[in-house]
């Protein structure tokens, strides 16, 4: 019996290593940023790897990357605090792969990077970046196939 015409299965799906981004709502007060990196200078095996801050008149937003997303959560539950959790790409840059062929690699698919922010740690000595993009399983498989390493909570440095 001919199969032609039927759909091909596999029994796998590829997905890249992603990282939470935690995103946190303060309020634009003096001293409410170091609160919450105090949190987690104060926590056991629970370090902040990157973060970005979007400042209004009255709040901020602060985007921020863990070593370990569990107790990230419990932390930020325990101070109550207003947060979302955002899947994000974590990629390694270096001589050979550069954040513009980056870029250009994903517009030749046309998926959109909706922001990104480099690492404070970089896990190899490289310097690394994390992007929130339109499609994580496209992008991650033209990345990998591109050469470049992505990298998963894992692999971030204690």
């Amino acid at each position: 019996m001919s199969q032609a015409g039927m759909p091909l299965e596999t029994g796998q799906t590829f997905s890249p290593p992603t990282v939470v981004q935690f995103s946190v709502f303060l309020p634009n007060k003096v001293g409410k940023m170091l609160d919450l990196v105090e949190n987690f200078d104060e926590a056991s095996g629970c370090n902040i790897c990157a973060i970005s801050v979007h400042e209004a008149s009255d709040h901020a937003v602060v985007r921020f990357i863990t070593n370990n997303a569990a107790i990230a959560r419990r932390l930020l539950k325990d101070d109550g605090l207003a947060f979302a959790e955002h899947e994000v790409l974590v990629v390694e840059l270096g001589t050979d792969h550069t954040l513009t062929q980056l870029c250009l690699y994903l517009l030749g698919i046309e998926i959109n990077i909706a922001f990104a922010y480099a690492l404070l740690l970089k896990p190899n000595g490289s310097p690394t970046i994390a992007i929130a993009v339109d499609d994580q399983t496209l992008a991650g498989q033209i990345l990998r196939n591109k050469g470049f390493r992505l990298i998963g909570e894992c692999d971030l440095p204690n």
